[in-house]
């Protein structure tokens, strides 16, 4: 109920906003052209030749030569009106028809269906790449494993005063090496789709729905953000008091890879495939519990960054770069049948969600 209410109030808004607009712009147009009409439809003056204006000036003063200036208005404002046929971009089109006729509609939907598949194939991609980089870390804090500059940090004082051979040198080289790895890493994960698209925009095709798929994925600092979301999820889990009874009866607590009691790291990509006798399986169970309902605001900002690629790429043929043409031509009720439908998938998108934490909470293991 909270939803359908939400998606009828937004449209009967949307709606009515289309229509106050579309109702302000007849209105004025229809004032302005109820001074200018009766002389556009004189098929013997082409405004447009410097004579035929010259002449029609001429005779408005002689026809009414007590007011030049009016004249000269009226004369102005039809060579106005017929420069912005010419250079306006609300009458361009590129060669449409303007409004929601049928074929635009037809175009809108095809348009909608390919953001929805690249939509829910970064969704579920960006689901479980930001549990594996969160698993992989926190793996990583149980083995008591520091930074690499922290460790080049202690091999350089431990170093200190002895003599250095060529193993010192080369685990030197290596920790310098993955530092400066890691760091290009997160830079790449924080950096805007745009940055990144137009830095390798000449040798890659960034017209492929593949590689939009990959800068969904990677960047605006998406995948970072929600790892670190179920980073701490599985962190707070780590110290609750269910976690040191189950060590206590003897569940695995090891966090080796690759050991008969440990972790391998298959489990990384996918964590259900852990022993039910190890304890980070009901680590992670809990934590994933608590993480789904994070999915309805990674759609918001995940849809938003889908939106800017198109844009910022000028993808010609999608919903994107459409927005941007219409919002251009102001044909606003296609504005608004975009933003729409945009509203929709996200609403769908929080129903899903909803429904599959409520089925999750029907759970035995679940209930609070």
């Amino acid at each position: 109920m909270e939803h359908t209410l939400s998606i009828l109030l937004v449209s009967f808004a949307f709606v009515g906003l289309v229509s106050v607009i579309q109702q302000k712009e007849a209105s004025r147009l229809a004032a302005r052209m109820a001074s200018i009409e009766p002389y556009l439809r004189l098929d013997s003056i082409d405004f447009g030749n410097p004579l035929h204006a010259a002449l029609f000036r001429e005779t408005l003063n002689i026809f009414r030569p007590g007011s030049p200036a009016k004249n000269d208005s009226l004369l102005q404002a039809l060579l106005n009106f017929r420069q912005e046929q010419f250079t306006n971009k609300a009458y361009k089109t590129g060669g449409e028809e303007r409004g929601l006729t049928g074929t635009r509609l037809l175009k809108l939907g095809n348009m909608y269906l390919q953001f929805m598949l690249i939509y829910v194939i970064v969704m579920i991609l960006s689901y479980h790449a930001s549990q594996s980089l969160a698993i992989f870390r926190f793996v990583k804090m149980k083995q008591n494993n520091t930074s690499y500059l922290a460790r080049l940090y202690d091999l350089m004082r431990s170093s200190k005063g002895t003599q250095r051979d060529i193993a010192f040198y080369l685990q030197l080289t290596l920790l310098v090496a993955k530092a400066l790895a890691k760091g290009l890493l997160y830079a790449v994960l924080f950096s805007p789709a745009y940055v990144i698209a137009y830095s390798i925009r000449s040798s890659v095709d960034t017209d492929s729905y593949l590689f939009m798929i990959i800068l969904g994925v990677i960047s605006n600092g998406l995948l970072v953000n929600y790892a670190n979301k179920f980073f701490t999820f599985l962190v707070t889990e780590s110290h609750k008091g269910y976690v040191q009874t189950a060590i206590v009866k003897n569940l695995s607590a090891s966090y080796e890879w690759g050991t008969p009691d440990g972790v391998s790291y298959w489990s990384v990509l996918r964590p259900k495939s852990l022993f039910p006798s190890h304890v980070f399986r009901h680590i992670y169970l809990n934590a994933r519990f608590q993480f789904l309902t994070t999915l309805k605001e990674h759609a918001s900002f995940l849809i938003t960054g889908l939106i800017i690629i198109e844009m910022a790429l000028n993808i010609q043929g999608h919903i994107g770069y459409e927005l941007l043409q219409n919002i251009l031509y102001k044909q606003y009720d296609v504005v608004v049948s975009i933003i729409l439908g945009i509203f929709f998938i996200v609403k769908v998108t929080e129903i899903v969600v909803d429904a599959w934490f409520h089925h999750e909470s029907r759970k035995y293991e679940n209930k609070v």
